[in-house]
């Protein structure tokens, strides 16, 4: 245990989903490095690259000096730029080099969270190369979730499903829950007085409401709305893509059933996206 049991549940996610994304990648051979994942732009390499890359950063390592190419469509602003160094500097690297630096990482990474003693409200940088700064709490969570993630994206590309409902699954659950009031209030414009119900099944299953009151703010909860203005059902695993970005609605339209308002419900498909 750390110090501040709070962090640790997010240390045990982040533990349990790198030490996945070890196993998925470690027997790889030199073509299946290369194969596409859903982030644009990257291959299973890229996205190992840039778990590794955030985790040094996270140890303090110095960032690579490193000029990108000028034709990656995938790089649009100053952050996806930042991201990136970490990951073109590795393009060059083989499949063992790979293995083994990410293996190195993780001995570091988990040594350096098994022995933090900071508060859980200390403040640090984050996103990492800006002035802004998030709590270290905060810090591990995005951390969880965004390794979590990208074990799915890597877990998709090879045709190796699993871990659906690990602990990572669970906070990344909430993590993109949190978004939902927004997305539906504000981002889609639903109207005051709504009421929009999101039934997912699968490895994860949960059922949650979207109010929004007569000012136009929304809230969630989890008990049952007689009557909801909409309601969307899908699967837990289109859930996470559609809100990663990661597909469009109209590609998984038939992992999805609309009841009540359909314009409603379409607007919020739209929007759903939460994460670059």
């Amino acid at each position: 245990m750390t110090v501040h049991p709070s962090l640790q549940t997010s240390i045990d996610a982040w533990t349990h989903s790198i030490e996945a994304i070890s196993e998925l990648v470690t027997p790889l051979v030199e073509s299946e490095w290369n194969r596409a994942t859903e982030c644009p732009g990257w291959s299973v390499r890229d996205i190992v690259s840039h778990v590794i890359g955030i985790e040094c950063e996270m140890l303090g390592d110095p960032r690579p000096i490193h000029t990108l190419p000028r034709d990656l469509y995938h790089v649009t602003d100053e952050f996806s730029r930042y991201i990136e160094v970490q990951v073109d500097v590795r393009r060059c690297h083989t499949s063992p080099e790979m293995t083994s630096e990410l293996e190195y990482t993780l001995i570091r990474r988990s040594r350096q969270l098994r022995n933090e003693t900071r508060d859980p409200q200390t403040p640090i940088r984050w996103p990492l190369g800006s002035s802004t700064e998030q709590t270290l709490e905060r810090a591990l969570k995005v951390r969880a979730f965004d390794v979590w993630v990208h074990e799915q994206d890597l877990r998709r590309a090879l045709g190796a499903p699993g871990n659906l409902d690990s602990a990572g699954a669970q906070l990344t659950r909430d993590f993109l829950l949190r978004a939902l009031p927004k997305v539906v209030a504000n981002d889609a414009g639903a109207p005051p007085g709504s009421a929009v119900v999101f039934d997912v099944h699968g490895p994860l299953e949960f059922m949650r409401t979207v109010r929004v009151d007569a000012e136009g703010k929304g809230t969630i909860d989890g008990s049952v709305s007689l009557g909801p203005t909409a309601t969307l059902v899908l699967d837990w695993e289109t859930y996470l893509r559609l809100a990663c970005g990661r597909v469009r609605p109209e590609a998984v339209s038939d992992q999805l059933k609309i009841e009540g308002d359909r314009s409603l419900a379409e607007a919020i498909l739209r929007e759903f996206a939460v994460t670059p």
